[in-house]
């Protein structure tokens, strides 16, 4: 059994590499998240990580932020909301900090314009596997109508072209009015 102060350093270290070595965004962070406090150290269970995943995206700010917030909060309360916003936050701190300092050698530098733009590559391939992996995890709930939502969701805003906050109040709806109707079918 880990002791809290063994169980906060390996959250910190977890989540400082997953910062440090994500590219793509908080959707891969959180993705990575999941795979590292999931199935690795067996910490959080698949589906509570599904909620904490809602609860990151549902929240303002930057999710791999707000992914940190809830896991940590969850792994070990306020301390453990410390130690991992801290961890997320300083490799970005870092990277931008000596982009914008060596701002004008690496705009004009060929070598770092070709290794981002194939970066830019590798990072659509990784959003596409996050994307298939959140699916195929909503899509075990065996509901059906997690499906409807889940296409309408995209058709809304790919093809209507659907503000995305519109999109988020009317899951919320959806999912409020699921609880209610699940309690009250368990009232009866």
């Amino acid at each position: 059994m880990t002791t809290q102060k063994e169980k906060l350093m390996k959250l910190f270290i977890s989540t400082l590499y997953l910062s440090a070595f994500t590219f793509g965004g908080g959707y891969v962070i959180v993705t990575l998240m999941r795979k590292k406090f999931v199935s690795d150290y067996h910490w959080i269970e698949e589906e509570e990580m599904y909620d904490l995943i809602a609860i990151a995206q549902s929240a303002p700010g930057a999710i791999a932020v707000n992914g940190a917030i809830v896991v940590g909060y969850k792994l070990a309360g306020i301390l453990g909301i410390i130690v991992s916003v801290i961890a997320t936050i300083i490799p970005p701190f870092i990277i931008i900090s000596i982009v914008s300092t060596f701002y004008n050698l690496f705009k004009t530098n060929i070598f770092i314009s070709l290794m981002l733009e194939g970066m830019q590559a590798g990072i659509g391939a990784v959003i596409a596997s996050v994307v298939y992996e959140m699916a195929s995890g909503l899509l075990k709930e065996k509901n059906p109508l997690y499906l409807v939502i889940m296409i309408g969701a995209f058709i809304g805003n790919y093809f209507f072209k659907i503000n995305v906050i519109y999109i988020i109040i009317i899951c919320i709806l959806f999912g409020f009015i699921q609880f209610f109707v699940l309690k009250r079918r368990d009232s009866l």
